[in-house]
């Protein structure tokens, strides 16, 4: 017993959290990339269940004061009982994985993300230009009146799978090498965007991405933004504010477009249902119980709101509740204030570009881990707050 307390000292404890928490990336990270494959995977929920174990052990071996247990037990019943009203068990493993992230070593982890990532998605592509595993192209109705498009996928099933893992990579690149890029890898990524949008035929996606990388040039090149409280503040007018009333304002419209076109405020919701492909109107047209309009909107949500569709923020809403999201939506508000305290401007690039994205597209709304690779930037910002741990990163020369 004696040789058991000695080995079990705090630094061992550490050292065993930190590989718990280690396993459990790599393993979300690879069922994710399997998920994003072609590939027929049934354990989904054997496997969430081991990585919820791993991070909640971590957590548990971590030292914590008397404050931070009141926080994780407070964390931890919030969204069990969001648990056991909604039937989802996502909140809470998400959280407990975002905890367990409190003290790593958040560069070598993302770095970790990043190369997971690009070697699983070009495996991918390689097993579909091979002929193995998934198509190289698919041609069906996009939703443009036109049977016969042909797009490419590589493998991933859908075009805009495939965009939205390459748009995954450049924000991470943007994250970790970022804030001490020459203008020419900026260069070079404009140029990958403009390539993604001829082989997927996203014009939504090509925007985001292109104001995505200008927003990573000018807080690059342009040092004194970084200082400007008003810089972080307009990102939190934009993220997630902007955002989530946009989306309030689509469910509530959804079920206009297409057929009540009598006034000109009916033409201009149509018009631009139209450049968004009907992604408004699916809110009320796409399923029968009318999932995702904005009657369907409840405190906490229920065991029958299952159903997908592309607007991610309405699919927050949907999915788990006003409450739960609104304090998700706090949740960004205190990174952003972080990220002030520490003038991390790149995470708010990342924070921004994700909440935009995330007003059309679902990709990181959803069961699994891997795909929100913010997950540890949260978990540690969010401790460094409450430890009270803020301090200014340093920038390039």
């Amino acid at each position: 017993m004696d040789v058991l307390m000695r080995y079990f000292t705090e630094t061992n404890r550490t050292k065993i959290a930190r590989f718990f928490f280690d396993l459990a990336l790599l393993v979300e990270l690879v069922e994710m990339i399997a998920e994003k494959s072609e590939l027929v995977f049934s354990m989904e929920s054997h496997i969430f269940r081991i990585t919820f174990l791993l991070t909640f052990a971590a957590v548990l071996l971590k030292k914590h004061n008397l404050k931070e247990w009141a926080i994780i037990l407070a964390v931890w019943v919030f969204t069990f009982i969001c648990y056991r009203i909604t039937g989802r068990n996502e909140l809470l493993r998400f959280a407990t994985f975002a905890m367990a992230a409190c003290d790593i070593d958040l560069e070598r982890a993302m770095k970790y993300t990043f190369y997971v990532c690009m070697a699983g998605f070009t495996v991918i592509v390689l097993l579909a230009v091979f002929g193995i595993l998934g198509n190289v192209s698919m041609v069906a109705d996009y939703g443009r009146d036109n049977a016969q498009e042909l797009r490419y996928v590589f493998g991933f099933g859908h075009p805009n799978t495939l965009y939205g893992c390459a748009y995954a990579l450049i924000l991470l690149w943007i994250w970790i090498y970022g804030k001490k890029a020459g203008l020419w890898q900026f260069i070079a990524l404009f140029a990958v965007n403009v390539v993604l949008y001829y082989v997927t035929v996203s014009r939504t996606s090509l925007a985001i991405g292109m104001f995505t990388l200008l927003m990573a040039v000018i807080v690059r090149f342009a040092e004194p933004i970084r200082k400007w409280w008003i810089t972080y503040v307009m990102a939190g007018l934009i993220t997630p504010i902007a955002c989530v009333v946009f989306s309030w304002w689509a469910a509530s419209v959804s079920e206009l477009p297409r057929f009540h076109m009598d006034t000109k405020r009916e033409l201009r919701i149509n018009k631009l249902d139209v450049i968004l492909n009907n992604r408004i109107q699916d809110l009320y047209r796409g399923s029968t119980r009318h999932a995702g309009s904005l009657e369907t909107w409840k405190l906490f949500s229920d065991r029958l709101s299952e159903e997908y569709f592309d607007m991610g923020w309405v699919r927050l809403f949907y999915w788990y509740g006003i409450i739960p999201t609104v304090l998700i939506c706090l949740l960004i508000a205190m990174m952003l204030y972080v990220c002030y305290k520490k003038r991390d401007m790149q995470t708010v690039v990342v924070l921004v570009s994700m909440s935009v994205y995330t007003v059309i597209e679902a990709t990181f709304v959803s069961v699994y881990i891997g795909r929100n690779f913010m997950l540890p930037v949260l978990g540690v910002y969010m401790w460094q707050l409450v430890r009270g741990q803020l301090k200014a990163t340093q920038q390039p020369q």
